[in-house]
């Protein structure tokens, strides 16, 4: 984008007014769509207040989606899956939105994910919307960004949120903390049964998938099911109510993904008849504060001038043994707090 295009749209958005991106989004429009989205990612504290204010008047027309969290161990075919996943439900007469939980890299700054082009069929269709959440390397940013956008997209009409993670550090149980079903992908035939995830993201998935199960990979993926159905029995399941089921599939062959989507509408069914559902999204919306307060308060801190005047001396100080990160993080609080 040039300098000149980059203006030009920095006009329209200043020109829109709450109720233009409010009705927008009500009506439906991508474009609108996209202009909110971007301004509840904007660090810009103007742009914030603006979109707290947006969210507000969506936040009455959210909240009647399917959230689907979605992982897996890497090279375990999560885009194909998820494009073949997303235009069966299109072709059921859903709209579905695809919500990357994207960890910017440490090295590059860039996307881990990547965009788009990773589903080309699904970004193609109009009942899809596909979004990246980059985090700026914080998982507080993923999470802040993450959950807005749900919001946003659900006023728009989206009734399937697709929110996928990449299968590593704890943005797992992030997005777990957010959606309403978290399936686990697994390959057929990896090594061990729990194939390097940890044990603890077993324990908060309410499906295991074995992805990959076409044509030489049937008996591999059925002993693999096994294997998965054995580590699940010596851990707690999330809900008295619900056992979660291990199951096989094939994106690339669109295998198994129909009898998925029963076992997941199900869930949603149990969980809605028995006061589960609501009294988790309850809980959400408080966890949802509280990491909304550590994200400010962390933002707060480091643009604290006193903080910033001394944290560079303060970590050198810690990286050569002259002070201890106790000692530290109290002399950065007096900053903080003087």
């Amino acid at each position: 984008m040039t300098i000149r295009q980059a203006a030009a749209r920095a006009q329209v958005r200043a020109a829109l007014t709450l109720e233009d991106y409010v009705e927008g989004v009500l009506s439906g429009s991508r474009a609108m769509l996209g202009r909110t989205i971007t301004m509840v990612e904007s660090r810009n504290p103007r742009h914030q207040e603006l979109a707290q204010e947006i969210l507000l008047r969506l936040l009455p027309h959210s909240g009647k989606a399917h959230r689907i969290g979605i992982t897996g161990v890497p090279g375990v075919g999560k885009s194909t899956f998820i494009e073949a996943f997303g235009c069966n439900l299109i072709d059921e007469g859903h709209k579905v939105a695809v919500l990357a939980v994207d960890p910017t890299s440490t090295v590059s700054g860039g996307s881990i994910l990547g965009d788009k082009t990773r589903m080309a069929d699904l970004s193609q269709r109009d009942e899809a919307f596909i979004r990246p959440s980059p985090s700026s390397g914080t998982l507080g940013g993923v999470t802040r960004t993450t959950r807005e956008t749900m919001i946003v997209c659900e006023a728009a009409g989206f009734d399937v949120l697709l929110v996928e993670t990449v299968g590593a550090g704890q943005s797992e149980v992030a997005v777990s903390d957010m959606t309403d079903f978290f399936l686990v992908l697994m390959l057929p035939g990896a090594g061990d049964e729990l194939q390097g995830i940890k044990k603890g993201v077993l324990e908060i998935a309410d499906m295991i998938a074995v992805n990959k199960c076409e044509g030489d990979n049937d008996l591999r993926a059925r002993q693999a099911a096994v294997h998965y159905r054995n580590a699940l029995k010596i851990m707690t399941p999330t809900s008295p109510n619900w056992l979660p089921p291990v199951v096989m599939c094939s994106g690339l062959h669109n295998i198994g993904l129909d009898k998925l989507w029963e076992k997941i509408t199900e869930h949603h069914g149990i969980m809605t008849e028995t006061g589960e559902l609501a009294d988790k999204r309850r809980e959400q919306h408080i966890h949802w504060m509280w990491h909304m307060l550590e994200d400010r308060l962390m933002t707060a801190f480091r643009n604290h001038p006193r903080v910033g005047d001394q944290i560079d001396h303060v970590q050198r100080n810690v990286a050569e043994g002259h002070l201890t990160p106790t000692l530290a993080v109290q002399r950065l609080m007096q900053a903080f707090q003087s």
